[in-house]
């Protein structure tokens, strides 16, 4: 996945990124407008122009349903996520960067702490069956 301004997502294209992930096909511009007006006042030419922003990204994938257009998300959340810290920690070198990590880990609740726990476990354990 390419860095950049993919991760950089407003708060109205992290919300119909939001429902998009939610959903196990292609929406329509009219499916995301529906689901983002339940919750706030917006125009329909608002959300294509979000969409359509998202697709510029690479973001989201736009395919041709006849005269329309679907759209899906490109990537997962969870890559997405990584994404943003790979680049919070691509700002850093060196030491600093290793009390970035610290003082990221030190201030993790326990809940974050026992998955970061797993997940190195997952990655050694991984490395060790190759």
């Amino acid at each position: 996945m390419a860095q950049g301004r993919r991760t950089q997502l407003g708060e109205l294209e992290r919300a119909a990124m939001e429902y998009l992930w939610s959903r196990d096909d292609a929406a329509t511009v009219r499916q995301v407008h529906e689901a983002l007006s339940s919750t706030r006042e917006i125009a329909y030419t608002t959300v294509m122009t979000v969409l359509d922003r998202l697709a510029k990204k690479g973001s989201v994938q736009q395919l041709r349903d006849g005269r329309a257009y679907l759209y899906r998300p490109a990537f997962t959340r969870d890559e997405l996520t990584a994404e943003l810290m790979h680049e919070a920690l691509g700002t850093v070198d060196g030491a600093d960067r290793a009390s970035a990590l610290v003082r990221f880990i030190d201030t993790a609740s326990a809940d974050d702490a026992a998955a970061l726990r797993a997940a190195l476990a997952e990655i050694a354990r991984r490395e060790t069956s190759s």
